[in-house]
């Protein structure tokens, strides 16, 4: 259903995993593992979402670590709707 508002698939992927697990840091690579999608397509997303805010990030060395802003403004809302459809395909 999550398909239907966020056509982008990794950026649907990022936005699960930290809807999912909001504490959750990462770097590219990791994620990139994780979610099984190429590093480039990663970059691009991550940007765009920090750039409205959905996500933060901060240097730890030559590596740059994203985390999930849990004072977005639609982030409970965003994560709601995770979660909600996250039950569904289980049910």
């Amino acid at each position: 259903m999550l398909d239907a508002f966020i056509t982008s698939k990794t950026r649907r992927k990022i936005i699960i995993l930290f809807s999912k697990y909001p504490d959750y840091q990462t770097h590219i690579r990791g994620m990139a593992k994780l979610i099984k999608e190429d590093a480039g397509n990663i970059q691009r997303e991550l940007r765009k979402l920090e750039e409205i805010g959905f996500l933060k990030s901060k240097k730890r060395g030559n590596t740059k670590l994203y985390s999930v802003d849990q004072e977005f403004p639609f982030f409970k809302e965003l994560q709601s709707m995770v979660l909600k459809s996250q039950h569904h395909k289980q049910s």
